[in-house]
This record gives C-alpha cells, structure tokens and sequence, in this order.
C-alpha cells in the first residue's frame, strides 16, 4: 500500500475573507459532505491523518539555516506571502495512484475545493 497526500489549495486570502463558499449554508453542506468523506475513509481503513490549516496570514516561518548560535529567525507570517496556499489535506493509505485519485475528486466534490494529489517519497 502506498500513502498520498490529498491538498486542499485555496488562492490567496480566501481562508481568512471566508470567501471559499457562497454562503455560511454552502460551508455548513460541505462541512458535513466531508465529515461523511472522512467517515467512510475510516470505515475503508484508508485514513492516515487529516485536517483543516488555519490561513497562512497565521503561520510562523522559522529559518535555523543560517543562525548565529543556536536561535533560529523566526518572524510572523507565511514563508511566501503570494499565491495559493495548503488550506487543508488528508494522508490516504491505497494501492495506487488510480485510487488515490478516485479519493481525491470524491473529496473536491465533498469539499467544493480543487485538490492536489502526490504520493508520499520513500
């Protein structure tokens, strides 16, 4: 079995302006569409890990690449303050890439969301 990481991407912004859906009743449909996703991934034996990530704008970046002594840079905000970001994901276990994407657009739909597939290295 091999393990694949199902990414929400959202553009810019939109985690935090609340605009990846419609309505506050479109977020509530797909709330519970992916409740019932994540349910039936647990029924299957398929789910690893998910969740939801806040938005970016909440994220820390930490650089202990270059630091004098031990303290690494660590300043507020994203590492890249443009562009789509990770919004949220699930690690699947599953035979293949054929699967993983079947899994992937039963999750688009629950989610309303487009979605990234890759499988884990190693």
């Amino acid at each position: 079995m091999a393990q694949f990481m199902i990414s929400v991407i959202h553009d810019p912004g939109v985690q935090s302006s609340g605009e990846a859906y419609q309505s506050e009743d479109d977020m509530q449909r797909a709330f519970e569409a992916v409740a019932a996703f994540n349910q039936d991934l647990q029924d299957a034996g398929q789910l690893v890990l998910a969740g939801g990530l806040t938005p970016p704008e909440a994220a820390h970046t930490v650089d202990a690449t270059g630091a004098a002594g031990d303290s690494p840079a660590v300043s507020p905000g994203p590492r890249v303050s443009s562009g789509p970001a990770l919004g949220g994901f699930w690690i699947v276990e599953i035979a293949s890439e054929a699967g993983a994407l079947e899994l992937a657009a039963k999750a688009s739909a629950a989610c309303g969301q487009p979605l990234e597939v890759r499988a884990l290295a190693g």
